[in-house]
């Protein structure tokens, strides 16, 4: 079955960064949209980045352009997600996502 592992989520200062990790299993990855989307504590669940199929064309929400990096590797079925200059709005759990599937999270939290 479909399974997605999320991890790489740590509690980071302001302006830290931070590289988050999805290792993807159970279908053909290098065939769909991946995606990831966060929750903050108390909020709805918002789709940060997506990428098609072979990594060429990638989004971003306005709240992170032009400091997340959204990646993949399909020959690992790994989906990367490269968070820089973070900020304490950007603290929630993190998922990777493969259309409405997702994995079990992993927590950003950005304090000082």
């Amino acid at each position: 079955q479909v399974q997605l592992v999320e991890s790489g989520g740590a509690l980071v200062q302001p302006g830290g960064s931070l590289r988050l990790s999805c290792a993807a299993s159970g279908f053909t990855f290098s065939n769909y949209y991946m995606s990831w989307s966060r929750q903050a504590p108390g909020k709805g669940l918002e789709t940060v980045s997506g990428i098609n199929d072979d990594g060429t064309n990638s989004m971003y929400a306005d709240s992170v352009k032009g400091r997340f990096t959204i990646s993949r590797d399909n020959a690992k079925s790994m989906l990367y997600l490269q968070m820089n200059s973070l900020k304490p709005e950007d603290t929630a759990v993190y998922y990777c996502k493969r259309g409405a599937v997702r994995g079990q999270g992993t927590q950003v939290t950005v304090s000082s």
